[in-house]
C-alpha cells in the first residue's frame, strides 16, 4: 500500500461478508458450507479478510437457519476478527444494512460477496487504495462478450461499444459515511451498493478485479471453483 494509507493507519477498516441468501439454484447443497479445496466456502471467502492486515472488524450476515453453524464455523481464535454473526432480511440491501449497524467506529468499509471464495488479499487491499480518490470503489473486470439491449419482446435496441462496458463484482469499498446516507435514503431494491451510491451523485472508482473472482450461483460454478482453486494451491 502507499504512503497515504500509513498516514491513515488509525482510520478502521470493517468488512461486511453478505451470506443471507437462499442457494436456490444449488439444489440440495447450501454453498455456503459446500466444502471448497476441504474447507466449507464461507470459511474460503472469511479467510482472505481474517488475513489482510488492513481489516480491523469482519461482521458475517446469514439467514437465519444458518446463524448456529455460521457461528460455530468462525468460532477459536483463526477468527479473531470476526466480531458478529447477524441475521439478514428479505432484500440483500436488507442484509447489507443490518451488517452495517455492527461496525465498530470504522471509517471504511469493504462489501463482499458470501459467495465469492476466490477474493484475494491483494483485491482487498487494491480496493482500499482505489477507494481513497473518491471514497466508493468497485471490483470489475472488462465485458469480453458483445452485449445487445433489448425490451420484453427480445426485440435488439442498441449494441453498445464493448470498451465502455464492465462487469462488476465484489469486493466493493466505501467511506462509512457514503454508504450510510446510500442506504438510509434508498427507495428502489438493488442488488448492488454502488448503485446507491451513484444514485446519490457521487463518483464510484472502477478497479480492475479478477475474471477468476467467480460467485457461486449453481453446482456447475463451485465445480469451477474447486478447479480454479486447485490451480492456486499447484
Amino acid at each position: 500500500m502507499g504512503g497515504n494509507m500509513k498516514r491513515e493507519a488509525k482510520q478502521r477498516v470493517g468488512a461486511v461478508i453478505v451470506a443471507a441468501g437462499k442457494s436456490q439454484r444449488m439444489g440440495e447443497v447450501d454453498k455456503l458450507f459446500a466444502l471448497l479445496g476441504g474447507k466449507p466456502l464461507l470459511a474460503r471467502t472469511t479467510l482472505p479478510f481474517q488475513k489482510c492486515r488492513l481489516i480491523d472488524q469482519i461482521v458475517v450476515v446469514v439467514s437465519g437457519e444458518k446463524e448456529q453453524l455460521c457461528r460455530r464455523l468462525v468460532a477459536g481464535e483463526e477468527w479473531s476478527k470476526v466480531s458478529n454473526v447477524c441475521l439478514g432480511g428479505r432484500r440483500r440491501q436488507d442484509s447489507v444494512a443490518a451488517g452495517l449497524k455492527r461496525l465498530n467506529n470504522c471509517h471504511w468499509v469493504v462489501i463482499h460477496d458470501g459467495a465469492r471464495p476466490l477474493v484475494t488479499v491483494d483485491l482487498i487491499e487494491r480496493g482500499l487504495e482505489a477507494a481513497k480518490e473518491t471514497g466508493a470503489a468497485v471490483a470489475a473486470v472488462p465485458v469480453t462478450d458483445t452485449i445487445k439491449l433489448a425490451g420484453d419482446d427480445r426485440i435488439v435496441h442498441q449494441t453498445p461499444p464493448r470498451q465502455n462496458l464492465w462487469a462488476v463484482q465484489t469486493p466493493q469499498v466505501f467511506c462509512i459515511n457514503i454508504i450510510t446516507e446510500a442506504y438510509q435514503k434508498a427507495n428502489d431494491d438493488a442488488t448492488d451498493d454502488a448503485s446507491l451510491v451513484e444514485q446519490l451523485g457521487y463518483q464510484v472508482k472502477l478497479y480492475l478485479g479478477a475474471y477468476d473472482n467467480i460467485k457461486i450461483t449453481t453446482p456447475e460454478d463451485l465445480a469451477l471453483a474447486e478447479a480454479l482453486w486447485q490451480k492456486y494451491e499447484r
